[in-house]
């Protein structure tokens, strides 16, 4: 690990990286694991994403060591009671349950007074674990129904704060699915990372970010995806990176066959 940039996090005080961003290589596989924390290096596979806080260090520096390129997931816009930060959330930030995710709640973007500081030290962290990438969830929250007054433009303002925010830190940062925003978002965001747009029939939602050289990792999931053949052959077309999955994000998804 960069172990004199871990320890200059310590006084980080909100000034701007030294360290170039880097964005992920779209010509390579993907592979995710968010429910384990371990991910092995895997040949074929040049992109690797794992969860900020369970991943150890150690897994993140073998990644590196086997040339690997590693995205560190966070929620971004909701609330997780297993995470080690929960208490740092005052109450009225914290609104309704997120449909089928036991545990989870969303975000009053809007407070970036007492949010924001939750989330930078989020992203400090990523640098701590020497992540090249952060993958923040929850981002479209304006669309769902959070028990809050969201606004597009609400959304809009906290998303392009936190890509400066994850820029100031050297971070590259992916946009979590928000097929509404990209149009507005794609130049802020060096790659996307979308789930299920083929079973919703939206993935050309996405093309600005391929359209302009950018990565898009593709995740399906084996419960909605009859078809893999098709998907994978108009990934491709779109030159998005495309992998079938199970719900769980567990390390085991398979990518597309080589053409």
């Amino acid at each position: 690990m960069r172990t004199l940039v871990a320890a200059a996090l310590l006084f980080y005080s909100g000034t701007v990286s030294a360290d170039p961003i880097k964005p992920p290589p779209r010509a390579t596989g993907f592979a995710i694991s968010l429910s384990k924390p371990v991910l092995q290096p895997a040949p074929g596979i040049g992109v690797y994403e794992v969860d900020l806080f369970d991943a150890d260090g150690t897994v993140i520096d073998a990644l590196h060591t086997a040339r690997g390129y590693v995205i560190c997931y966070f929620s971004a816009g909701s609330f997780e009671n297993w995470r080690p930060d929960v208490a740092d959330f005052p109450q009225d930030v914290i609104g309704r349950d997120y449909e089928g995710w036991a545990g989870e709640r969303w975000l009053d973007i809007r407070r970036r007074d007492a949010i924001a500081p939750i989330l930078e030290t989020r992203l400090d962290l990523a640098r701590q674990k020497d992540c090249d990438a952060v993958d923040p969830d929850n981002v479209d929250g304006f669309a769902n129904p959070t028990g809050f007054d969201l606004t597009k433009d609400d959304q809009l303002a906290f998303n392009r704060w936190l890509a400066t925010a994850a820029h100031t830190r050297g971070l590259a940062i992916g946009l979590k699915n928000a097929a509404e925003l990209v149009d507005e978002l794609a130049i802020a965001f060096d790659f996307a990372v979308v789930e299920s747009c083929a079973a919703q029939k939206a993935c050309d939602a996405y093309r600005a970010f391929s359209q302009s050289g950018k990565a898009v990792f593709q995740i399906e999931y084996r419960r909605e995806t009859a078809d893999w053949p098709t998907v994978c052959r108009d990934a491709q077309a779109r030159h998005f990176t495309a992998v079938l999955a199970d719900l769980a994000l567990d390390g085991t998804a398979e990518g597309c066959p080589k053409t």
